[in-house]
C-alpha cells in the first residue's frame, strides 16, 4: 500500500525510500518548481555571459523548459516504472544515472530547437547544448536530491500527525 512507503524506518547514510511521484499534479508540481527556478538562475546568467538580448534568450530557455517539463514527465514516469519492479534505491549513484539518462534523451529535442531559435549551426546549437546540459546535470542532481529529502520530511510529519 502507499502508506507502507512512509513506515517510520531510519534512513541510510547512502539512502533512503521515497514514496514515487505517483500522482499526475505531484508531478506537475516537481517539473513547475523544477523549471521555474532553473530559469531564475539559469536565463540572467546565459544572457550576460553569451551577450544575447535578455528577452530574445529568455523566450527560448521558456521553449525549451515547457519542453524539458513534458519531456521530463515522460521520462520520470518510465524511470519511476522501472524503480518500482525492480526495487531501485534513490542512491547518489541511482540519481546520478537518472540525471546523465534525462539529459541524453532532452538534448535530442533541444539541440535542433536551439539551433533554430538562435539562428546557428548544429555544431554551435551542440555547444550551447552542453553548457547547458552541465548546468542542469548539477542542477537537477541538487533538487532532486533535496525535493526527496523534503518529500520524505512532510512524509514523515503526515504519519506522525495521523
Amino acid at each position: 500500500a502507499a502508506s507502507d512507503v512512509y513506515k517510520r524506518q531510519a534512513p541510510s547514510p547512502r539512502y533512503f525510500r521515497v514514496a514515487v511521484i505517483n500522482t499526475l499534479f505531484r508531478r506537475i508540481i516537481h517539473a513547475v518548481l523544477f523549471e521555474f527556478f532553473a530559469l531564475i538562475i539559469l536565463v540572467p546568467l546565459m544572457s550576460y555571459g553569451f551577450g544575447m538580448d535578455m528577452l530574445h534568450f529568455g523566450a527560448l530557455a521558456v521553449m525549451l523548459a515547457l519542453s524539458a517539463m513534458a519531456s521530463n514527465m515522460i521520462y520520470n514516469h518510465i524511470y519511476e516504472a522501472f524503480e518500482h519492479r525492480y526495487g531501485w534505491r534513490r542512491t547518489v549513484r541511482m540519481r546520478v544515472c537518472h540525471t546523465i539518462g534525462f539529459e541524453a534523451f532532452f538534448m535530442s529535442i533541444a539541440l535542433p530547437l536551439t539551433a533554430w531559435w538562435l539562428e546557428i549551426s548544429l555544431w554551435d546549437a551542440l555547444t550551447l547544448d552542453l553548457i547547458f546540459s552541465a548546468f542542469f546535470m548539477l542542477y537537477a542532481f541538487c533538487f532532486n536530491w533535496v525535493y526527496d529529502i523534503i518529500r520524505h520530511r512532510l512524509g514523515q510529519a503526515r504519519s506522525v500527525s495521523k
